[in-house]
């Protein structure tokens, strides 16, 4: 069958932004005027649990008015098919972010006109830039009361390091919001009426005229009609930066380029992240909408517009790339599993080749092989029939039993690993039991499917009271994960008080030896490994290295004193935590010829590890976590209070619309049921956003209350 939309004209976005700035609001708006809706439903209308937006339709989504997984959609605008993943804007629900970024091409990022860069927006943002995705903003909420279209142009500067590029600027804000002026047509777009089907008036562009037929009186109004004749020279040199010959004609005859060059122009700038084009509207007021589309098809890329993907070897090195081409052999990245009513969904972006039913495929990350039975294109949670899938599609395949996120699939005659993603590493943990034990063997399938789908979350065995552990992001994401097994597997189950991830480190260099000897009847085991551990900066991880000369460790043993350190270090000596962000040296050893083995060289370095890291100056980490309180100004001394209570360090403090936002570190230990706390202290005025940021050394005296609580635990 032969491909029925060129690759040029695909484009492959996500809606990315801060919890609660508009971004499934403004998906709605998108699939109504692009026809593939022919209502609008607004997500307050779903709390109740009888309708559902198109891409938050699970219930845990309708109950928070919250999106907690991506959902993919498509749509068709000028001819140009768009498909658009709506992510979520929670912090405990990053990851869905972060694989969604990793297979799109271009991004809109959209931002509340009230409160401009809140910190998801900003942990969103780093995440496009390590995948390199170009990004254009959308200044959203231009209706609220507080809305202030350059404050937030001027955060996106500031706070995010960008290059915000003014493509448009608002007639009016808040109740007085009428539309916008579009600086590369120089047409003002004007509407007199909130309806979804309202269409605009176009004006030509005159100051006074605007100001008096909208009726413009607040400052902050007037500044910006003031500013668009500035706004337009400066769009008009930025954009032609990006074209000598165009830069050259302007120069020599003084005249402005032609909106199609201004276009050419932006698009190759926004591509190559010379700069982000700011467009502004109401999605909710169904204003701006159909403009942002049109920036989508103008500005973001296609496929073949963006660098090829890279390939690696088995250990993640660099070695090739492939191009997006349906003539390339095949090969696509599984971004998503999900648990469906239809079997477990793997959703794959394909980057090369064409994919077809019936085909046998390679899962070369597990060495494994595929056969290709249902695929289908999802439109949130409905499934459409596909005969084949090519370069640049965004499918589900059903029902794959070796494939898990971030493998790569491919022609087996042209196997390829593609580049894989980082996820990050949970900081939560809750023991976690079915609430009936007649139900343990369908909890336990029910949380491995769970596991499976997300990344981020991990499951463990406490091998002191072999209880099953859950580990994830937050608070949230684990009560979300169990709420989900209710809904999605049909059994429920109970959790445990939340518990920290703590880490140990050490904070001084020790040389150790370590003799195992054992002598029984026959043959004895014999190894002796000196060491010498060192600490290393945070966040360096733990690192092996052989500094052995004349064979006093034979070769064959050496990856047993490696494997013994990996092992042993996942339980340090303080308190049985992981041991991170050290060295260890194997300099010197013995051997017995007939008594030294793998496993006697791996038994001495455990032992090595357990003896030497006591002399060491081991410390107890914990997880330290980026928080933001926004709170009305009558609080603040009583919230700033509070964190300081809480062993916090606050940062600064920035004005956030009307209100006062508090930007501090604190432990996570002191945060588990924060929520309820700030409510009753702000009269449940102020709210909260917080992320991980990194790990520190705890104090000593909570550092001997924790140990003490471990060990009595253990006892």
């Amino acid at each position: 069958m032969p491909r029925q939309t060129p690759l040029s004209d695909i484009r492959n976005i996500g809606i990315i932004a801060h919890v609660d700035a508009g971004k499934t609001t403004t998906t709605e708006r998108i699939l109504y005027y692009t026809g593939r809706k022919h209502t609008i439903i607004d997500v307050h209308e779903t709390k109740d649990l009888k309708t559902s937006t198109t891409t938050d339709y699970l219930e845990q989504e309708q109950k928070r008015g919250i999106t907690i997984q991506s959902a993919a959609v498509s749509a068709f605008w000028r001819d140009k098919k768009i498909n658009v993943i709506d992510t979520p804007g929670h912090v405990d629900f990053t990851i869905e972010v972060n694989r969604s970024l990793r297979v799109l091409d271009g991004a809109v990022v959209v931002f509340d006109g009230v409160a401009g860069v809140e910190p998801q927006s900003e942990t969103n943002w780093r995440l496009a830039d390590n995948y390199n995705v170009p990004r254009m903003c959308y200044v959203n909420k231009m209706d609220r009361s507080g809305a202030n279209f350059r404050r937030c142009v001027d955060m996106i500067r500031t706070r995010l390091g960008a290059r915000p590029l003014c493509v448009q600027v608002p007639l009016g804000s808040e109740d007085n919001f009428r539309g916008m002026v579009d600086l590369v047509e120089m047409k003002a777009y004007v509407w007199f009426s909130d309806d979804k089907d309202a269409k605009p008036e176009v004006w030509e562009v005159n100051e006074d005229e605007l100001i008096s037929k909208l009726n413009l009186t607040v400052k902050e109004d007037l500044d910006n009609i003031a500013s668009i004749r500035a706004l337009r020279t400066e769009l008009v040199d930025t954009c032609l930066e990006q074209d000598e010959v165009a830069m050259e004609a302007y120069l020599e005859s003084g005249e402005e380029p032609s909106a199609d060059t201004l276009r050419a122009c932006l698009r190759k700038g926004t591509i190559g992240g010379a700069f982000n084009p700011v467009l502004c509207g109401s999605s909710y007021k169904n204003k701006g909408v159909t403009q942002v589309l049109d920036a989508v098809v103008d500005y973001l890329p296609s496929p073949v517009d963006v660098e090829a993907i890279k390939t690696v070897d088995e250990d993640g090195n660099p070695n090739g790339e492939r191009k997006s081409s349906d003539d390339e052999p095949f090969s696509a990245l599984a971004f998503k599993v999900i648990n469906d009513t239809y079997g477990s969904l793997t959703f794959i972006r394909v980057y090369s080749g064409v994919l077809t039913k019936g085909m046998s495929i390679m899962n070369s990350t597990r060495g494994k092989r595929e056969k290709i039975g249902r695929m289908v294109e999802m439109f949130a949670k409905e499934p459409h029939p596909l005969e084949e899938a090519r370069a640049g599609d965004i499918v589900a395949l059903v029902s794959l039993t070796e494939t898990e996120t971030g493998d790569t699939l491919c022609d087996s005659s042209a196997p390829v690993i593609l580049e894989r993603m980082r996820f990050p590493e949970p900081v939560i943990s809750v023991s976690v039991e079915p609430k009936t034990r007649g139900e343990q063997e369908k909890f336990s399938i029910a949380l491995g499917k769970m596991v499976r789908a997300d990344p981020s979350l991990r499951l463990e065995t406490d091998r002191e009271t072999g209880q099953t552990i859950l580990r994830g992001m937050g608070e949230l994401h684990l009560e979300v994960t169990l709420d989900r097994m209710r809904t999605e597997f049909g059994v429920e189950g109970n959790m445990g008080k939340p518990q920290v991830a703590y880490r140990e480190t050490i904070t001084k260099s020790v040389e150790y030896t370590y003799t195992h000897k054992k002598q029984t009847g026959g043959s004895g085991q014999f190894a002796e490994v000196k060491i010498i551990f060192e600490p290393r900066e945070r966040g360096e991880g733990f690192e092996f290295k052989d500094e052995t000369v004349g064979g006093s460790v034979p070769r064959e043993y050496v990856p047993s004193v490696g494997k013994g350190l990996e092992v042993q270090k996942e339980e340090g000596v303080m308190a049985g935590y992981p041991t991170v962000d050290f060295r260890a040296r194997l300099v010197d050893g013995k051997y017995h010829d007939v008594d030294s083995n793998a496993l006697t060289f791996e038994i001495a370095a455990k032992a090595c590890f357990r003896e030497g890291l006591k002399l060491a100056g081991p410390i107890l980490l914990e997880p330290v976590m980026k928080v933001e309180v926004v709170t009305p100004e009558d609080y603040l001394g009583d919230v700033i209070g509070d964190i300081n209570r809480r062993r916090g360090m606050v940062n600064g403090q920035l004005e956030r619309g009307a209100n006062i936002a508090v930007e501090a570190h604190v432990p996570l230990n002191e945060m588990f049921g924060y929520i309820g706390q700030l409510r009753g202290m702000t009269s449940g005025r102020a709210s909260y956003t917080m992320e991980f940021s990194h790990y520190e050394p705890v104090p000593r005296n909570v550092a001997e209350e924790i140990v003490a609580g471990r060990n009595a635990k253990a006892a």
